[in-house]
């Protein structure tokens, strides 16, 4: 594409690429996993993260998106078979955040990219505002990011960008960059990691399945880059919180000297003056359930699921022992309504809230699980083969239907 001075600057956009519910299902990824990210307000979820906390189940989503990617990359630059991913990661701006014109290889230790791939997983002026995509040269000039729309664009000085300032909610993205440098091949690095997690890992598959928080500071948002004892909040209680949720231990917190241990710990979830009987191994856990439940909760069946004694009364001990817990991990309320709080609220989350509606998913979030590793645990050995990460479909003998070119 030729601006007014003949100058040539590659990009293409292409409408509802993804999915709805792709994307939806990347967003609940997102919203599970995230971790602070590479700039002030921003997070991010990568492949290698997902893997490092025994998610690694969850990379079977991305799979056939980073495929169909790569392809449309190739076909329009003429690239065909000569590209690799080299990094895969979903990531939110929320308010605040913004950058500058730049272009994806002005660093020096970037110089291998050559393409950049950015998918919208939710929408300009519904769930955030700000937030526009700006090319300096070249149409099109501005992109309001779109539900399922893909921004593809060469990585250097002839598509240099800018990403406006988010002024309210959360804006996401999945991002791929791409090499012609076999040498920054993601796939060789996550084909390495997922062997020594899930061949060398324990044979109970519910143990395989249960994530393993990162280390304490990957998940303590604040301002200003302040410290864990100055404002801000725990990223994982935090999106809990704006959903109505608290955590509870049972008498454990006078036994830890660092409170960070605790979320490490198995905790119940409350809400409002109830306590749900179910115990989950960690923070990560149960955050993982509670966004699939609200992922799901308008597709989900209708179940009749008896809850007599599966959800008890808060005394006010255990009322008492939320609020410090909150007063820890949640130390700015406000900057939580500020950061993950959305533009609208959507239709499944104005329903009436049904612990029997949320009991039922736990059910259903765990086949979910399930299913997810035991295709990547299908999937591995081809991987390793090819070191590649590709879609393969199984017949009931495993036979491999279907082989990157």
């Amino acid at each position: 594409m030729a601006d007014s001075n003949g100058e040539e600057h590659p990009r293409l956009v292409l409408k509802n690429f993804l999915s709805i519910e792709e994307c939806k299902e990347l967003e609940f990824i997102h919203k599970s996993c995230s971790t602070v990210g590479y700039r002030p307000n921003v997070f991010s979820t990568t492949l290698s993260h997902l893997v490092a906390t025994n998610s690694s189940h969850f990379i079977i989503p991305f799979v056939p998106i980073r495929e169909r990617l790569k392809e449309k990359v190739e076909e329009f630059f003429g690239c065909e078979y000569e590209l690799v991913v080299e990094f895969t990661g979903l990531i939110s701006w929320t308010k605040g955040a913004s950058i500058g014109w730049h272009s994806d290889d002005n660093r020096h230790y970037l110089k291998q990219r050559d393409f950049t791939a950015v998918c919208y997983l939710n929408n300009y002026g519904e769930d955030f505002e700000g937030g526009l995509f700006n090319f300096q040269h070249g149409e099109p000039k501005t992109i309001a990011p779109v539900s399922g729309d893909v921004v593809i664009y060469t990585a250097d000085n002839r598509n240099i960008h800018s990403v406006d300032e988010v002024t309210l909610g959360e804006r996401l993205t999945l991002t791929l960059w791409f090499s012609r440098d076999s040498s920054h091949d993601e796939d060789a690095k996550l084909i390495s990691l997922l062997s020594q997690n899930l061949l060398h890992g324990s044979d109970n598959a519910s143990k395989l399945c249960l994530p393993l928080p990162a280390s304490s500071n990957m998940y303590w948002f604040a301002p200003n880059q302040a410290s864990h004892d100055e404002l801000g909040f725990n990223i994982c209680c935090a999106r809990l919180n704006v959903l109505g949720y608290d955590i509870y231990f049972s008498d454990k917190i006078s036994s830890f000297s660092d409170s960070s241990e605790l979320l490490m710990e198995p905790l119940q979830l409350a809400r409002a003056d109830d306590l749900f009987y179910k115990e989950f191994a960690n923070i990560l856990q149960a955050l993982q359930v509670v966004q699939f439940f609200h992922w799901k909760a308008s597709e989900l069946p209708s179940f009749t699921v008896e809850i007599a004694g599966k959800v008890l009364h808060l005394s006010q001990s255990q009322q008492k022992k939320i609020s410090c817990l909150k007063s820890v991990f949640v130390k700015d309320h406000q900057l939580v309504e500020t950061v993950f709080h959305p533009v609208t609220i959507n239709e499944k989350e104005q329903r009436s809230f049904s612990w029997a509606d949320f009991s039922a998913a736990v059910k259903v979030w765990e086949d979910y699980i399930h299913k997810l590793h035991k295709d990547i645990v299908s999937s591995l050995p081809y991987w390793r083969t090819h070191q590649s990460l590709f879609s393969i479909q199984f017949d009931g003998s495993l036979e491999e239907t279907s082989v990157p070119g």
